[in-house]
């Protein structure tokens, strides 16, 4: 046993973490969660706000198990209490970055409210298939003690807290973006950066505590984006293209990079799994171009582009050209494989990262989009000639919008998607979606040659909804996933 303690003790590395014992919640590395079980649940947030429809979000379970009955069906519907929230991005109170400690239990959801400010934690424990609300954070009482409004992301903390990142003040000025920190029975603390080192916006945030470093993205000021999406607000300044570089844990804000033209709308942001690593991506949605992030010699942080998926010339559409719009990311658990979504021409790709300045493509699959056969708008080639994608019905079902989030699975091998980004810019972008609803895909993954193909017997409609049709957005695992646990 001493033996063991002082291996653990000595541990840096993932693979050597693997072998320490199991004390906290989620698993002792990376590498160690890809042999985790296979899902068979997912809760996904699910959206009325914005849509017309006078009902309450909710929080719904899926069923994944292929060998259930209700596969690929709604299980479970948790309603929240209030109207016009707009639930969004959602994370645990206790993730794989508490392992080391023994009282730490994975059993609480934070979903923030991205419209209305407000804070729901949903309880898990008694029955992971029908979760119930907990506790609910007003947000008259988030303003009176931070000013933060128009709540984000959520990460847990190794100390218990809970971090959740605001872009706003209740005004929608981006001025009063910054993050709340809740404690482990989700009271308020307060703010957690440092007076004066609140970010020009605000959007996601990832920490790597090893290199004592917080990273954070930038969307833009909630005045604009809630209205829908107005290009000259680009030009008014509206919109963000920095990344703000703070010292984890004491919250200063230590440099900000401002990634230019290359780099308008950073949304999700990620460090490599592998928590001794000193690089990551942030997903640019307007520029769509995904930006890897590094540490350099003199310990500053500095930027490249990575990737770049050149804008489409279109015909019949609001613009000659057509961008990506690459509004979600994520890297596989080995950090071989980085997957993005391009929302507008309706694709997802999958890049080898092994060596982070080169990706290669290795995968690509069209799920839908503005471009997909039957759209009036149509691409047009170097040559003069138009084209469409070839996007297939799945279950005689035609698929709609284009990929939004998505989630993999601990061992790399599937990709579940959703297609709703906000609700005023679905309707703007995808007017259909909020008419008919949203779905989730599957994807299977080739994790051995690379490649992507949809799932043919799985589809989850939200435009079946009891309540009517609805919009669906970010997706969890019971027991955690590669965009909720972050190791230390």
């Amino acid at each position: 046993m001493e033996r063991e303690i002082e291996h653990c003790d000595k541990v840096m590395s993932q693979s050597s973490m693997d072998a320490c014992p199991k004390s906290g919640p989620g698993y002792a590395s990376p590498l160690a969660a890809i042999s985790g079980p296979r899902e068979t649940l997912l809760y996904v947030t699910a959206i009325y706000s914005g849509t017309g429809r006078d009902k309450p979000d909710f929080l719904a379970t899926v069923d994944v198990d292929p060998s259930s009955p209700t596969y690929s069906k709604v299980i479970h519907r948790l309603p929240v209490p209030y109207l016009g929230d707009e639930l969004h991005h959602f994370g645990w109170n206790s993730c794989s970055s508490c392992y080391g400690d023994p009282t730490a239990v994975r059993r609480y959801l934070i979903l923030p409210s991205l419209v209305s400010g407000r804070i729901y934690v949903v309880d898990t424990k008694a029955n992971p298939r029908s979760p119930s609300l907990h506790k609910v954070v007003e947000p008259e009482d988030i303003i009176s003690k931070t000013g933060l409004a128009y709540a984000h992301t959520s990460h847990c903390l190794a100390s218990g807290d809970v971090l959740i990142s605001f872009l706003g003040d209740k005004d929608g000025n981006a001025e009063g973006s910054g993050f709340l920190l809740l404690d482990h029975e989700f009271n308020l603390k307060g703010r957690w950066e440092k007076p004066g080192h609140s970010p020009s916006f605000g959007y996601d945030f990832w920490y790597q505590p090893q290199h004592k470093t917080m990273i954070s993205s930038s969307w833009g000021a909630p005045a604009a984006f809630t209205k829908g999406f107005n290009l000259q607000h680009v030009s008014d300044g509206l919109y963000g293209r920095h990344l703000h570089v703070y010292s984890w844990p004491g919250g200063e804000l230590r440099q900000t990079l401002d990634l230019g033209e290359s780099g308008l709308l950073p949304l999700e942001v990620r460090f490599l799994h592998d928590p001794s690593k000193d690089t990551g991506f942030v997903g640019c949605a307007l520029s769509s171009n995904m930006v890897r992030f590094f540490k350099t010699e003199d310990e500053s942080w500095s930027h490249e582009v990575a990737i770049s998926v050149k804008p489409l010339k279109v015909q019949n559409w609001i613009l000659p050209e057509m961008p990506g719009l690459i509004t979600d990311f994520l890297i596989s658990l080995d950090d071989r494989f980085l997957y993005f979504v391009n929302w507008l021409h309706g694709d997802i790709r999958q890049y080898n990262i092994e060596d982070p300045k080169n990706p290669v493509r290795t995968g690509q699959v069209w799920v839908g989009g503005l471009l997909q056969k039957g759209s009036p708008i149509v691409a047009i080639t170097e040559d003069g000639n138009t084209w469409h994608s070839d996007v297939p019905d799945i279950l005689g079902n035609k698929l709609r919008a284009g990929p939004q989030m998505i989630q993999l699975s601990l061992d790399g091998k599937r990709l579940y998607v959703t297609n709703s980004l906000f609700s005023a810019w679905d309707k703007q972008f995808y007017p259909e979606l909020v008419e008919k609803g949203s779905h989730m895909l599957q994807i299977d993954v080739d994790t051995e040659n690379g490649g992507l193909k949809i799932n043919p017997n799985f589809f989850v409609d939200f435009g079946a909804e009891p309540g009517g049709s609805c919009l669906a957005h970010e997706m969890r695992y019971p027991g955690g996933d590669c965009t909720s646990d972050i190791w230390i």
